[in-house]
């Protein structure tokens, strides 16, 4: 959530810093801010609503020449979303301006002792708390920015990315980070920064991640210097070139980034497995899970910790790694994990998914698990990100950038990946025959192609979500392997469309569920072949007594459920523990086809962030 974007250089900032503003709008926002300084004057404008409303009231309202800008997306609080309290926050003096992602917890305390000092507040937000005390720190210390942002920053409780600029200091930007991740990318005398690289591909491949507790400095003519925010002791930097192209992150015809990205599953599904996958020779090859192959082995038990529909590809793994390797598994919200005080051992193995790796409680759980001497297996998508770089060891999934806030691709990679890790186990331990093994090799090569199938049935569903867009609430049911598939299928209507939903496994429908059923109620219920398939369908026949309207995701060829339901989509048939990854694509669809005929904003669904980078 929010989004951060700034130049220096010798290029004009306002387009770079407004395009790259467009870039990071995935991210969820509800206001958005610009300030560029053109060697005189600072220059601020911001404005609740869209980029679009800033651009348009930037160049109305203030001129937008200038080689330095910071610009803001904003997602929400502290203050309710408006004009004051969006970013950039200038201090009282009007010399420094900031643009901040995160929370600073102990800013009511830090304001009332500003106050007391003379200074006063326009805004609600705990922002402009911290650019004063980083003014009041540059007062009372008589120090340049920097080392103000720095002693200012030790007295913070809370979570931070920041950037900060003195109209003092021309050549200059001073930025952070603790918990929320900042880019700073590198150029021919010239700088980005940003909450992720995609606002300056187009400019330079190479770029810095910042690590938590780290504050640099970036300065014209000069190399970048990096400290740590707590002893001062520098650190050389690291910069990488960036793997990722202009091209992946646009949305080449389609006409929003959640429809490519439903449609890029195969590719993804495939680049996941590519590498590791090697079924002529009947091994699958991960390099974390071999080097700490004792660690899963001797393990007493996993716990998945993650949010969201990460937390759905936990569930669904769990029901994969002990029906095939028979190891114990429990699934944690990453968000309760750390506060019921929970018993972690060094025996256990602890798997955090996260797509961004940026997930501000799954961090938390990674730390909390470490500290008490846990192993920690990282599965997320972004390189370089902090539960990537904070892990003992991990997987990547090769999803490529996801725009769309409501997650697609993340979650079918997430499953593979997880899919190949319960394989090279169950192998290692013996509780797979030879046989099943291949046999599962061949149906996991086979899933990119069976989901293309499934996606054909793309104007059927968009038929469907036509018939019931106008419902109010919705029922998703699965049994097995596809209940966690239920459930993620509901979030997504929610996520995009609006309309509540909710998931269950479909036996637990009669306690309770059932008492919301008739004749205006859609139930979408997954009744693949495979997996408690006559069960599925008793389930059915009580919604049709009902008379419940019945959409049935069923195998390609079923009769049983096609004569009792109201609508039926088709899907390939494949192994039951492999079926979450086919039997998601139509729900997705349907979800997204809904919220397009409502006129939802489905890319950029209101009040929810890609990345949630605060608890």
């Amino acid at each position: 959530m929010c989004g951060i974007v700034g130049y220096i250089g010798q290029r004009e900032a306002y387009p770079i810093v407004i395009e790259g503003l467009k870039r990071l709008e995935y991210r969820g926002y509800d206001s958005a801010g610009i300030a560029l300084y053109d060697g005189t004057n600072l220059k601020v404008c911001k404005t609740k609503g869209k980029v679009s409303d800033l651009e348009k009231r930037s160049e109305e309202e203030i001129t937008t020449i200038g080689n330095i800008g910071i610009g803001h997306t904003r997602w929400a609080t502290h203050g309710v979303p408006n004009d004051v309290n969006s970013h950039p926050h200038v201090s009282n003096s009007g010399n420094l301006v900031i643009i901040h992602n995160g929370i600073i917890e102990n800013y009511e305390s830090l304001k009332k002792e500003l106050i007391t000092r003379g200074y006063s507040f326009k805004s609600e937000t705990d922002t402009e708390v911290l650019i004063n005390l980083i003014e009041d720190v540059q007062k009372q210390e008589g120090v340049k920015l920097g080392k103000a942002v720095q002693i200012a920053l030790n007295q913070v409780i809370g979570a931070y990315a920041i950037a900060v600029f003195d109209k003092n200091r021309p050549d200059e930007v001073v930025v952070a980070r603790l918990g929320s991740p900042l880019a700073i990318g590198i150029g021919e005398n010239e700088f980005f920064i940003a909450s992720d690289a995609s606002p300056f591909l187009e400019y330079t491949k190479n770029a810095i991640y910042l690590e938590d507790e780290e504050l640099a400095i970036i300065h014209l003519n000069k190399e970048i210097k990096i400290r740590k925010i707590q002893d001062d002791s520098l650190v050389d930097p690291y910069i990488q070139e960036l793997q990722i192209n202009l091209e992946q992150i646009e949305k080449n015809g389609f006409d929003h980034f959640m429809l490519k990205e439903i449609h890029e599953q195969p590719k993804a599904i495939t680049d996941t497995y590519r590498g590791r996958l090697l079924r002529n020779e009947a091994i699958i090859k991960m390099a974390g899970v071999e080097d700490n192959m004792k660690k899963f082995l001797n393990a007493n038990r996993i716990i998945i910790v993650a949010c969201g529909t990460s937390w759905h590809a936990g569930l669904v793994a769990e029901y994969i790694f002990e029906d095939l390797a028979r190891i114990p598994v429990e699934v944690e919200y990453a968000s309760e994990f750390r506060y019921r005080n929970p018993i972690i051992t060094e025996k256990d193995v602890v798997i955090a998914i996260s797509q961004s790796g940026e997930t501000a409680d799954t961090l938390a759980a990674i730390k909390l698990a470490k500290s008490k001497g846990a192993f920690v297996f990282g599965v997320c998508n972004v390189v370089g990100s902090s539960i990537a770089r904070e892990s003992d060891a991990g997987a990547y999934t090769h999803a490529g950038p996801e725009i769309g806030v409501a997650s697609t691709k993340a979650f079918t990679t997430q499953i593979t990946v997880l899919t190949l890790i319960a394989l090279r186990l169950a192998r290692a331990k013996g509780t797979i025959s030879s046989s099943d093994f291949r046999t599962h090799m061949l149906e996991l090569e086979l899933i990119p192609k069976k989901v293309e199938q499934a996606l054909k049935s793309d104007k059927l569903i968009a038929e469907i979500a036509d018939i019931y867009k106008n419902s109010r609430n919705c029922l998703y049911l699965g049994r097995g392997y596809n209940f966690p598939v239920a459930l993620e299928g509901a979030l997504k209507l929610k996520e995009i469309s609006y309309i509540h939903a909710e998931g269950y496994p479909a036996a637990e429908m009669k306690h309770g569920p059932i008492a919301l059923i008739d004749e205006n109620m859609p139930i979408v219920v997954i009744a693949t072949k495979k997996g408690h398939y006559e069960k599925v369908v008793s389930n059915i026949q009580e919604i049709k007594s009902r008379k419940g309207k019945i959409i049935g995701i069923v195998t390609e060829g079923d009769e049983q459920v096609r004569a009792l339901a109201d609508h039926v989509i088709e899907v390939p048939e494949t192994l039951e523990s492999l079926s979450p990854l086919i039997t998601t694509i139509p729900l997705q669809l349907l979800s997204y086809h809904i919220a397009v005929l409502l006129g939802k904003n489905v890319d950029q669904p209101r009040n929810l962030a890609k990345s949630v980078t605060v608890e």
